[in-house]
């Protein structure tokens, strides 16, 4: 899950500087705003790479999606990137669990079948 995770945070990473020097040209806004907020939600993607599997990690993935989403409101291209990421972020979680529960699977069959045994026929090894 946290491969899968860390690739849309990544991604995202990209997005939202991109979406930073799209809102620069908007003249209501000071170019500090943008970036201190693009910058905030940069850094928070980023780190939120090394925190999936903690405690929290995830919502606070949550919360980096609603806040894609809700900057629509300045770059309305966002609206549709930030459904786009949540989706991934959903597929990532979603699909994730079930990689790391099969790889979990996988293991405890190998441990069981001991050191130096060949794996059962028909079964992938």
């Amino acid at each position: 899950m946290r491969t899968l995770c860390a690739s849309t945070l990544i991604g995202e990473f990209f997005v939202i500087g991109f979406a930073g020097l799209v809102a620069m040209k908007d003249p209501d806004l000071a170019t500090s705003t943008v970036w201190t907020v693009s910058g905030i939600l940069m850094g928070l993607s980023v780190l939120l790479c090394g925190m999936i599997t903690r405690p929290g990690g995830i919502q606070l993935g949550w919360a980096l999606q609603i806040a894609l989403v809700a900057s629509g409101l300045i770059v309305p291209t966002m609206f549709i990137l930030g459904l786009a990421f949540g989706a991934l972020w959903w597929a990532s979680i979603h699909y994730g669990r079930k990689i790391d529960e099969a790889k979990a699977r996988f293991a405890a069959q190998a441990q069981a079948q001991g050191p130096g045994q060949a794996p059962a026929e028909g079964s992938a090894g």
